[in-house]
């Protein structure tokens, strides 16, 4: 288990959002990436689930929206903003080390937003996330 301060935990999935190419960082339309200590229970019952990154019992990410790749023609009239949550305490208690942690905290802001992009988990995983 490696703890960080809230702060540094925001740093570095603002680092890993920032890291993202500009054609990709245009392209995050109605979507929020948020930091949680825990995931609540209706978070929690997505383990295992296609769009959740997951270490064993760990949930450390979720998106929860509609991807770019199934918004229609009428999309855009009033929804709220899909949800990509980064959660510090299963990140922290799953890596023993800074290096850990922060990769991981990377990778798993990569994934996330791989599913706001429509890929699913086998693309993913292909591609090393």
């Amino acid at each position: 288990m490696y703890q960080v301060s809230d702060e540094e935990f925001d740093r570095m999935v603002e680092d890993a959002v920032a890291a993202f190419p500009l054609r990709f960082l245009e392209s995050l339309e109605n979507v929020v990436i948020v930091v949680a200590d825990e995931p609540n229970a209706h978070q929690l019952r997505a383990l295992g689930r296609t769009e959740a990154e997951s270490r064993g019992t760990e949930l450390l990410g979720l998106y929860e929206g509609v991807p770019l790749t199934r918004r229609g023609a009428g999309y855009g009239d009033g929804e709220l903003p899909d949800v990509i949550s980064i959660f510090k305490g299963p990140h922290e208690r799953c890596f023993s080390t800074y290096e850990g942690l922060s990769e991981q905290v990377r990778r798993t802001v990569v994934h996330e937003v791989g599913h706001f992009f429509g890929n699913d988990e086998e693309t993913l995983r292909a591609m090393g996330y």
